[in-house]
């Protein structure tokens, strides 16, 4: 992996803002979610974004690593300065940092955290890791879920789900994504707003699948995209970006078709459905704060949809109404995007997929009594895991005597999985993802 170069910082504050940021997910109690980068400078803010999230992305062999150059396990309480040491290490083997900031700034924040004792097992770790890089890395990565910096439960998903495909996942998944972009085709082209950009001094190039999809060839902060709070543009994957096509042979010759987006925070897809069609759209998720985020993205966009926080395992919140199409982005094990999410590593449990499984199913029996006879339900995830996906919807068709799967056979992107269809996540592409069509009979 290249190191990319970056600002040095402003020394131990920022490592010590960086440790505090970490603590929640190194004890299972909070996520990258939560960063608030506002408070270090805006210089440093860059750099602290990169060292949270590449020590989560990396974090099972800067584990490994810290097991090995300490000489006793740091206290619970001390998980401040566990966190310091993961920095330390993540420093000098990932990032261009200068050996002496990643040495003796990081040992010196321990003091920014009141814990001065530290500063010497910290120096003394980070500078035996310098002497012995080679040699501790080579030892460390002989087990296969440090070499591939995954949990030993979710490498053996994989390997089960995957046999021929498991090793380059995982070797996707610690990559940082690429950041890519959705045209607004109400308001522009693809091909127009990448001149726009090309003027801007921003390279970026079209996506291979999505329509309205580009690729920046280095990630910017979005108030840099030409026209962003205009509404010319968003962000989101290219592999999010399909479901339009999808859903097309539905809602192409229907102007006003009356469409569920369920579980829609933050609201990528209520948006893109909006530009893609004329829609009479309800976005529905069970979080109020994360159904505020649809409401700011489809103010910034000028659309304009119903929006109500009800759990959609249930039908208390619907009409009676019948929908003519149904986007279920179900919520998942999001194992196809923990390069955008890399806190996964550490946050997911085995026994979540079963539980995610089970309200998968539970959402899909109980939205489907709302969609009207002939109507589609379009099921996505971003997950690579068959109990997530194919295995999810086999299941569904089988209990479930008017529904019939009907998922494009001629597709340029993904793999037939039967039932659905499947993306696996490219280093220089797409996130992982799942699509499976299904039609209701009609009456």
């Amino acid at each position: 992996m290249k190191k990319p170069a970056v600002n040095a910082g402003s020394g131990e504050a920022l490592r010590a803002s960086a440790a505090r940021s970490l603590v929640p997910v190194l004890i299972g109690r909070g996520s990258l979610a939560g960063l608030d980068v506002r408070q270090v400078a805006p210089r440093d803010r860059s750099l602290l974004r990169a060292l949270c999230y590449g020590v989560c992305r990396t974090l099972p062999r800067l584990e490994a690593l810290a097991a090995t150059l300490l000489r006793t396990p740091f206290k619970a309480r001390d998980a401040d300065v566990q966190a310091l040491l993961l920095l330390g290490i993540y420093q000098l083997l990932y990032l261009r940092v200068p050996a002496h900031a990643a040495v003796g700034e990081t040992a010196g924040a321990a003091r920014a955290l009141n814990k001065p004792w530290a500063t010497r097992v910290l120096n003394g770790c980070l500078r035996r890791l310098q002497r012995e890089a080679d040699t501790l890395q080579e030892r460390v990565d002989q087990e296969p879920s440090v070499a591939l910096m995954h949990p030993p439960w979710l490498l053996d998903e994989l390997r089960q789900a995957w046999p021929q495909d498991w090793q380059d996942i995982a070797r996707a998944n610690n990559l940082p994504g690429p950041m890519t972009l959705r045209v607004n085709a109400r308001l522009n082209t693809r091909n127009a707003y990448l001149e726009i950009l090309e003027n801007q001094g921003i390279k970026a190039r079209p996506c291979a699948y999505a329509p309205q999809g580009l690729s920046l060839e280095s990630p910017c902060e979005v108030e840099a995209l030409p026209g962003f709070n205009e509404g010319l543009v968003s962000v989101q994957d290219e592999a999010a970006q399909l479901a339009p096509e999808l859903l097309a042979p539905t809602l192409a010759d229907r102007p006003g078709a009356r469409v569920l987006d369920a579980c829609s925070a933050p609201g990528g897809k209520t948006a893109h459905l909006l530009e893609a069609f004329d829609l009479e759209l309800t976005a529905l998720d069970n979080d109020p704060q994360r159904l505020a985020r649809v409401e700011q993205t489809l103010d910034r966009l000028d659309l304009t949809a119903t929006l109500k926080t009800a759990d959609a395992s249930t039908l208390d919140w619907w009409d009676g109404q019948a929908f003519d199409a149904i986007l279920l982005d179900a919520p998942c094990s999001g194992s196809g995007v923990i390069r955008r999410h890399p806190d996964i590593k550490r946050l997911r449990r085995p026994n979540d997929i079963e539980d995610l499984a089970g309200r998968q199913g539970a959402i899909l029996d109980a939205l489907w009594q709302t969609l009207a006879p002939g109507g589609a339900l379009l099921y996505a995830t971003c997950s690579v895991l068959p109990r997530e996906n194919a295995d999810q919807i086999r299941d569904f068709l089988s209990r479930t005597p008017d529904a019939r799967e009907v998922t494009p056979e001629n597709l340029p992107w993904g793999r037939r999985t039967h039932p659905g269809r499947q993306l696996l996540p490219q280093p220089d592409g797409h996130d992982g993802f799942y699509y499976a069509l299904i039609a209701k009979a009609s009456a």
